[in-house]
C-alpha cells in the first residue's frame, strides 16, 4: 500500500465510523487515534528510509515530513476532542446545570473533529502535490541499444 493509499484508508475509516455521544463514539474516537498514530509512525519511518539512497517508490522525505506533521496535528485534535467526548458521555444529565455546560463541550468537540479532518486533508494534499512534480516522477526507461551495433564492435 502506498502512503497515499494508507492516508486514504484511514480517512475512509474515520468517515465511515462516526463519533457519537455514547460508548460506541468513544470507541470510534479511540480507534481513530490509534489508526492515526500508526499511520503517522509509518509516514515518519518512510521519511527516514527516504533519506537513505536507492529508495525509489517513496515520495521525497520533505513531502513525507509535511504529511507526518499534518497527521500529528490530527492526532492532537482527536486527543482534545476525546477529552470533550469523555465529559459528554460520562456527565450526569438529570440536572439542569450540565445542559448549558454540554453546549460548550459539543461545540468544542465539533471544532476539534473538524480541525482533525482538515489536518488529514492537508496530509493527503501534501502527498498529492508531490505527485504532480515532474522531478518526483518515475525514472525514464533506459535507452535501448541496437544489438547489431554491439555485435559489430565485438
Amino acid at each position: 500500500m502506498t502512503t497515499r493509499d494508507a492516508v486514504d484508508a484511514v480517512t475512509a475509516d474515520v468517515r465511515d465510523h462516526h463519533i457519537t455521544l455514547d460508548e460506541t463514539g468513544l470507541f470510534n474516537a479511540m480507534r481513530h487515534i490509534g489508526l492515526l498514530c500508526h499511520l503517522t509512525a509509518r509516514v515518519a519511518a518512510d521519511a527516514e528510509y527516504q533519506l537513505a539512497p536507492n529508495i525509489a517508490d517513496l515520495p521525497p522525505a520533505r513531502t513525507l515530513g509535511a504529511s507526518a506533521h499534518h497527521l500529528g496535528q490530527a492526532i492532537a485534535h482527536y486527543t482534545q476532542a476525546l477529552a470533550q467526548l469523555i465529559t459528554l458521555t460520562t456527565a450526569r444529565q438529570d440536572t439542569l446545570q450540565p445542559q448549558p455546560d454540554a453546549l460548550g463541550h459539543h461545540s468544542s468537540l465539533r471544532v476539534h473533529l473538524d480541525d482533525a479532518g482538515r489536518a488529514m486533508a492537508a496530509a493527503r494534499a501534501a502527498l498529492e502535490a508531490q505527485q504532480h512534480h515532474p522531478a518526483a516522477s518515475a525514472p525514464a526507461p533506459a535507452h535501448r541499444h541496437d544489438s547489431s551495433a554491439v555485435r559489430r564492435r565485438a
